[in-house]
């Protein structure tokens, strides 16, 4: 099945106003697996009813496809934007720049280029996030060594395999993400420091990956802990 034949004929059946339209993640990059849906980015001036509608993300079904679908007005998409860059996560960005263009207005293009300057900048962690993180970071590492009940040790660990990659990722000025996107981005910024991690995690060897996590935590500026103000 061509997808972005699909798509096309999505777009022009439920979004006729769609001035701009974005094939995203794993259709885009053509690693589509038995379940993967097609993430679609719309721009457009005339994409709601509403006059004060400026986005929608919604779910669709066409011609046996699921759609995962992220609507906006010029507006909204800034608005939405630039939330995700202050969160270190700018999802419609990297969807926005990364895409397939499967319609075009003539913008895209000067679009892109204002928002590729903004991925390539970076995050910025400011000296109070970073001491907010690491003592975040302190307190699960904390509670990790204190538990005793296996349940509780596997939550323990996989929340500050998340917290820890995150402050890894932003020290280097990496974007972070959620999900499998986290650890496939650990692993684009060292593949050895991850694989330091993830193996005594995966191996619930959570006496090591506790030390691991020190390890990377010093690294980042050490534990925070007493006399820290949030």
């Amino acid at each position: 099945m061509d997808n972005f034949a699909v798509a096309e004929r999505f777009v022009a059946a439920r979004y006729p106003g769609a001035d701009v339209a974005i094939v995203a993640g794993s259709t885009a990059r053509r690693e589509r697996t038995p379940t993967s849906d097609i993430d679609l980015l719309l721009l457009g001036d005339g994409l709601f009813d509403a006059e004060d509608q400026t986005s929608e993300a919604s779910t669709h079904e066409f011609e046996g496809e699921i759609f995962e679908v992220f609507a906006y007005t010029p507006a909204g998409f800034d608005e939405w934007a630039d939330r995700g860059v202050a969160q270190h996560r700018p999802v419609t960005v990297h969807m926005l720049v990364e895409g397939t263009a499967i319609r075009d207005d003539g913008r895209l293009a000067a679009l892109r280029r204002r928002w590729q300057t903004v991925l390539d900048r970076g995050p910025a962690l400011s000296a109070q996030e970073s001491a907010f993180r690491r003592y975040v970071i302190t307190d699960v590492l904390d509670d990790l060594r204190d538990a005793a009940d296996p349940l509780e040790q596997h939550i323990e660990a996989f929340i500050l395999f998340e917290r820890i990659a995150e402050l890894m990722l932003l020290r280097e000025g990496r974007w972070i993400a959620t999900g499998k996107w986290l650890p496939r981005r650990l692993r684009n910024l060292s593949n050895e420091r991850a694989e330091l991690l993830s193996t005594p995690l995966l191996d619930r060897d959570y006496a090591t990956f506790a030390a691991r996590v020190e390890d990377e935590l010093d690294r980042a500026g050490g534990r925070v802990q007493s006399g820290f103000v949030r």
